[in-house]
């Protein structure tokens, strides 16, 4: 049973949450009891779409509690063996929220009651976190939107408050941005020594491992062409949003002048996949006119072409050092030094 105020998260988590547990080889079911806020349902069965992951509503009903246990009759005879409650928030706790979630809570007799917090509204989800504990008892906490400026310093409010371990942190917008709560990792992350080992399990769960060793086999014989190039850049992308990676690796937070723009990468597909076959295997084939074509389909400007073009054109000659070098790799990373970074911008 999912429990927050209105714009928390909580519907989005809902389907996080469900994506997560599928991940596990579970079956779960999503259940739409936010029954005022408009389209709340609706939201829910987009997010159950999107995820492919069975959504029970029932829109001609305001009884939350009989909702709950037709979903419940439901899970049983589809073998759903979770159930997720999506319930309702308001803009501030009132009695008569506390009233339906309690009543929710002795009918429908949930193994666990998680509580939904922004961790951007500091010390109002303290108070949040206090105030539904002491009147529902809650078992644990999901931190959401630990993607934006705040570093998760309400974390520790909150455990100390409640007493109820932090379960989950939601960590971006995509449906896959949820990950379960390390408490040392997020002390690192406070400090600002970020958190490689989030960063390499996202790695891990992204990357199609024979898909990586195709390419490796590839570069072995050829060098890098832009299907390669887009085919790595997706599986990144996977990952999450690169400016959230990059708070992960250590020390990268201390570089002040280190930007990345996601909205670059998008640019940067709808450039490739502008172009023709032979254009993406060679691109000395580019000429005036090419890219002129190329910036129309992809709506962009010659520009950005010529910017991009560019900086893979490095990228191939990197690779190609890597590759007659013996230690490569190891040279190519010793020869990058702070001052340089600082001037890296995508």
């Amino acid at each position: 049973m999912l429990v927050g105020l209105q714009g928390s998260g909580k519907t989005t988590t809902a389907g996080k949450l469900a994506n997560l547990l599928r991940k596990q080889g579970k079956k779960p079911l999503l259940v739409a009891c936010d029954v005022y806020r408009p389209a709340a349902i609706k939201q829910l069965q987009v997010v159950g779409k999107q995820l492919n992951i069975p959504v029970f509503a029932n829109e001609n009903s305001k009884d939350v509690v009989h909702i709950a246990k037709q979903a419940i009759s439901t899970a049983i005879s589809k073998l759903n063996d979770v159930i997720i409650l999506d319930t309702a928030g308001r803009l501030h706790i009132d009695e008569a929220l506390m009233q339906e979630l309690k009543e929710l809570k002795a009918n429908s007799k949930p193994h666990e009651i998680l509580l939904v917090v922004d961790s951007m509204t500091g010390q109002d989800a303290v108070n949040v976190a206090e105030k539904f504990n002491n009147d529902l008892g809650i078992d644990g906490v999901v931190l959401t939107k630990l993607d934006g400026d705040t570093r998760g310093g309400a974390a520790l409010s909150v455990k100390k408050v409640t007493g109820k371990p932090i379960k989950f942190a939601a960590t971006g917008e995509k449906l896959s941005d949820i990950e379960t709560f390390h408490p040392d990792r997020m002390a690192q992350r406070i400090l600002g020594m970020g958190d490689i080992l989030s960063v390499i399990e996202k790695a891990e769960e992204a990357f199609d491992i024979e898909e990586a060793e195709k390419l490796e086999k590839q570069l072995k014989k050829k060098e890098l062409d832009l299907d390669d190039y887009l085919a790595q850049l997706r599986q990144v992308k996977k990952m999450g949003s690169f400016s959230s990676l990059l708070k992960m690796i250590p020390g990268m937070n201390q570089i002040k002048d280190l930007k990345v723009d996601d909205k670059e990468f998008v640019k940067i597909e709808a450039i490739i996949c502008s172009m023709t076959k032979q254009e993406k295997r060679n691109t000395k084939l580019l000429n005036a006119s090419r890219r002129q074509r190329i910036a129309k389909g992809s709506g962009t400007s010659v520009q950005d072409i010529n910017k991009f073009i560019k900086s893979f054109e490095m990228t191939q000659k990197m690779m190609k050092k890597m590759q007659s070098n013996k230690g490569g790799f190891k040279k190519l990373l010793n020869g990058i030094d702070e001052n340089s970074l600082k001037n890296f911008k995508i």
